[in-house]
């Protein structure tokens, strides 16, 4: 028997990916993780700033990283973008249905340990149709035009990887966190696992990545803070809170051939913070 090179296994050098929300936060590390290991990456998101921003930065890094304004809320423009990304790459091996919005606040303030008083707009009888649909629209309408889309593509290739950020939030109540937010969250996880079994037939996998506490900009950049980050370091079992870059293995293995018989899965990433 011949010798086995694992390390092929999460190779994804010259590989076509996508990911949706990608100039900040969760996102970009994803951009980073693959980008870094060779593949040709091009990042959708709201922000052209930032886009142009982190688009420089990683090519002057000697990345192949490209960007493109995009709404996910715009399906049409969305299905556009995916296909020119394909034909570009002449391949779509991988796409990262990331993109979402903060809900605003739960029916509680703060986070665990901290000063926790009712949260007035938060609360079910205040909460508006305008918030409520447009968490939905971004988090979940926008992760189901993004996964078919790449379907379309990954049928006929007969191969792909798609991945989903959905969250611990789709699991476990946190009061601090809008509603909206959670549903969300967890129709996308159920999503996944749909979409994962109608897909595997054509060779393409389907799963998600689930974070807990992670420090990004998301809900104004409030993890940023340190008072925040040590109060939520108490709570979770590892003593820490998250970062992008805890991240990066896993969007390897699932953006890669280590994964090929691993489909509708979500994996929580959180320190342990879900235990209890």
């Amino acid at each position: 028997m011949s010798a086995i090179n694992t390390g092929d296994l999460f190779t994804v050098e010259g590989h076509g990916v996508i990911v949706t929300g990608g100039a900040s936060g969760i996102g970009l590390g994803y951009v980073e993780a693959l980008a870094g290991k060779g593949a040709r990456v091009t990042i959708f998101d709201i922000d052209p700033r930032r886009i142009e921003a982190e688009v420089g930065r990683l090519r002057a890094a000697g990345l192949d990283v490209a960007g493109q304004v995009l709404d996910v809320t715009d399906h049409a423009a969305l299905e556009t973008a995916v296909d020119s990304v394909a034909d570009h790459y002449a391949r779509l091996d991988a796409v990262f249905a990331n993109a979402g919005i903060d809900s605003g606040p739960g029916f509680l303030t703060g986070w665990a340990g901290e000063d926790r008083p009712r949260a007035p707009e938060g609360e079910l009888e205040r909460y508006t149709d305008q918030r409520w649909n447009r968490v939905i629209e971004v988090n979940l309408n926008g992760v189901f035009a993004t996964v078919r889309a790449a379907s379309r593509h990954m049928k006929v290739q007969r191969r792909g990887r798609i991945v989903l950020t959905t969250s611990l939030a789709g699991r476990r109540v946190e009061p601090a966190i809008g509603s909206a937010y959670m549903a969300a969250k967890a129709g996308a996880a159920h999503f996944m696992r749909c979409a994962a079994l109608e897909l595997a037939a054509y060779g393409v996998t389907v799963n998600a990545i689930a974070p807990g506490f992670i420090v990004t900009n998301i809900g104004g950049g409030h993890a940023k803070a340190a008072a925040v980050q040590q109060r939520m370091a108490r709570a979770i079992p590892l003593g820490r809170v998250g970062l992008p870059a805890d991240l990066h293995g896993l969007a390897l293995f699932f953006a890669s051939a280590a994964s090929s018989y691993v489909t509708g899965q979500e994996i929580v990433v959180d320190g342990g913070w879900g235990l209890g």
